[in-house]
């Protein structure tokens, strides 16, 4: 493809829910080694009552439930986003899962204090610690998985250059956010994993898609970078660089 078929291809692909099969053999990812869904499943079939924050398109929700030994008599997930609304209603409804539209300009959790026995979340913009605090009973998990600090730097400081660097500090930083809301820390692990682009169309899409790598991301203000990178992966037949996951998991006492 020439530099503007890339742009172009990478421009129309549409970026509602969380499903990433576009990218096959156009871009790769590696898994944590945790195994978020499957753990995010185990504790699904321990308690009666879940909630999913930031929930995209359900995709990840709707997995997990289906390994789960029994499935929650109350399934209830919130989503910022009315494409991805949509998507995951009927991704969740299945299982009896209920899905709110909620005001992104708010932290607020629609529920009740003491709801819950689990609280997830797989790559929550900003995840409100202080509201799951709140929504969890007595004795109830919170288990997350967060894009942790630095996410593909390499990706974003190509674009962007040198921007600030706080990823030493990142989990000290969380640990201390979750124990001032009242949770202890069960297990907080941290992964570096690799990310491999082989066109400029998947990195155009990713960019749309994942909107915090670049916040303010546009074809127009990156275009002489994009380019760059287009060259990039010509001359060297990929781009790599490494998203950081972290897994949050604490309890209520």
């Amino acid at each position: 493809m020439t530099f503007d078929e890339a742009i172009a291809e990478g421009l129309a692909v549409p970026t509602d829910g969380w499903d990433f099969s576009w990218f096959a053999g156009r871009a790769t990812e590696e898994r944590p080694g945790w195994g978020y869904v499957r753990l995010c499943g185990e504790r699904l079939g321990q308690v009666d009552a879940a909630l999913d924050v930031d929930t995209g398109g359900g995709e990840v929700l709707a997995e997990a439930l289906g390994l789960a030994e029994r499935v929650p008599a109350t399934v209830r997930a919130t989503e910022g986003w009315a494409p991805n609304y949509e998507l995951a209603s009927a991704a969740l409804a299945p299982f009896g899962g209920v899905v709110t539209l909620v005001d992104g300009s708010t932290a607020r959790l629609p529920f009740a204090d003491r709801t819950f026995g689990l609280v997830t979340s797989r790559h929550p913009v900003a995840f409100p610690y202080a509201e799951a605090a709140r929504v969890l009973a007595p004795g109830g998990t919170l288990l997350v998985q967060e894009v942790g600090a630095g996410s593909n730097r390499a990706l974003f400081e190509f674009l962007m250059g040198p921007q600030a660097n706080r990823d030493a500090d990142y989990l000290d930083e969380v640990r201390t956010q979750v124990a001032a809301v009242g949770l202890d820390v069960v297990r907080l692990r941290d992964a570096l994993t690799r990310v491999e682009f082989f066109d400029l169309a998947a990195v155009v899409h990713f960019l749309r898609k994942v909107l915090w790598t670049v916040p303010d991301f546009s074809v127009e203000k990156y275009g002489d970078r994009l380019r760059a990178l287009g060259n990039h992966i010509t001359e060297h037949g990929s781009f790599v660089c490494h998203s950081r996951r972290t897994l949050v998991e604490a309890r209520k006492v």
